[in-house]
């Protein structure tokens, strides 16, 4: 019979996790990360007790989870749990137009968009030739001016020198139309991948990160870079 102290000390970590969960939701970050440190103390307490007992993979098992919970270095859940972290330890952003969504990874700058609506829909843009990608960019030139320009910083790094053969006037002005924008503060969050009520600190690493992949003299694009820019602007006036 499993033991009842390991019942309520599983009950009481799993929901002391859940309301952190729904207070980060809230964007009280600071309430979420007390209740997460509580959740901590209380796993390894429980483990405590099961160790005295004599349960040690189970106390293991709780005081593993408890270290995750108040982030003490060099600690990883065990088991199956571990490759669950591990998948999410990779940090992207989001930006997001009417046909297409752009997606950046920050350790190694790569760029994978995905098109959200006309005759690609659905499709990645890797999957589509310059011949497809050219029609797409017709499609967002006639309905999509944000769409232009994320997909012109997707060609500027998967086709060299494309540039030469496009209509510059026009692109120019839907580039400056996109940059215009007022960005929300949710999605300035999805633009430097980060969660609601991020610090301050938190948002100056995000930018210096993807500044780092995306600047035009680090071989990036002045949209993206444009972009990052306005995404910390506009999260660190919640601060001043």
């Amino acid at each position: 019979m499993i033991d009842m102290m390991l019942l309520y000390g599983l009950a009481v970590a799993a929901l002391l996790w859940w309301l952190s969960k729904a207070f980060v939701r809230s964007d009280t970050a600071a309430v979420a990360k007390a209740l997460k440190v509580v959740a901590g103390v209380a796993a390894l307490g429980v483990a405590a007790i099961l160790g005295a007992k004599g349960q040690i993979g189970t106390a293991l098992l709780l005081g593993s989870f408890g270290a995750w919970a108040l982030g003490w270095s060099g600690i990883s859940l065990p088991g199956p749990w571990r490759r669950k972290q591990g998948a999410s330890a990779g940090r992207f952003s989001r930006i997001r137009s009417a046909m297409i969504e752009m997606e950046i990874d920050h350790a190694s700058g790569r760029i994978e968009g995905t098109v959200l609506a006309g005759a690609f829909v659905g499709r990645p843009l890797s999957e589509l030739d310059q011949k497809s990608l050219r029609r797409l960019h017709e499609e967002c030139s006639a309905f999509d001016p944000e769409g232009v320009s994320l997909l012109e910083a997707y060609f500027d790094r998967r086709f060299a020198g494309w540039r030469e053969y496009a209509q510059g006037d026009r692109d120019t002005r839907t580039r400056t139309h996109a940059r215009s924008s007022v960005m929300s503060k949710d999605e300035a969050y999805q633009v430097l991948g980060l969660q609601p009520g991020a610090s301050v600190d938190e948002v100056q690493k995000a930018y210096r990160t993807l500044m780092k992949k995306l600047h035009p003299d680090q071989g990036g694009t002045a949209y993206l870079a444009t972009r990052v820019n306005q995404a910390r602007e506009t999260l660190l006036s919640r601060h001043r």
